[in-house]
């Protein structure tokens, strides 16, 4: 696994090393003591969670506060998707900055999406499967979340807004600048 440095703190492009023949590929897609060795810091997933999704299916951008906050180990199994991530540590020199990143079954990346981070994903081909591990568990009362067309943020999801698919739930998230952090 290479662990490549996104530009805000304590989040990563993992890239892992694949094994390919004439029968197909294998790869080593986590290992918990390689994880931690590489990433600096001690992790431990309890929770997987998988989706499926069409096409513009924009889920988020969400994120769990205080004791419940949670890191990503966030990959696409099927398909293809941009996947989003946006600091919301007070504090932070990047508060309010993103990093998008194109994961794809093809490509086989990961993102590490630490705690104190907002995290979302549209889909860019005609189905996704979308995997991702949690260090913690869910909590419905420490649940937040940021509108995906918040002006401050300007991300650029890669698909018209027509094409969009989103929840109603997602879509009267607040602005970054209103959102209970």
């Amino acid at each position: 696994m290479e662990f490549k440095p996104t530009k805000l703190e304590g989040c990563f492009v993992i890239e892992p090393k694949v094994f390919k023949d004439e029968r197909g590929y294998f790869f080593e897609s986590y290992n918990l003591n390689t994880f931690n060795d590489l990433n600096g810091d001690q992790v431990k997933f309890v929770q997987d969670n998988e989706s499926y999704s069409t096409k513009g299916v924009l889920r988020g951008l969400h994120y769990q506060r205080g004791k419940y906050a949670q890191a990503k180990l966030v990959r696409v199994i099927k398909g293809k998707v941009l996947d989003v991530a946006v600091d919301v540590r007070k504090g932070s020199k990047t508060f309010g900055e993103y990093v998008a990143v194109e994961l794809s079954e093809e490509n086989k990346k990961q993102l590490f999406v630490p705690r104190g981070f907002a995290h979302g994903f549209i889909v860019l081909s005609e189905t996704a499967i979308f995997s991702y591990k949690c260090d913690n568990f869910y909590n419905k009362e420490s649940e937040g979340g940021i509108i995906y067309n918040d002006s401050q943020l300007n991300i650029d999801w890669k698909l018209p807004e027509n094409e969009f698919i989103i929840s109603e739930k997602d879509m009267v998230l607040p602005k970054l600048e209103h959102a209970e952090l």
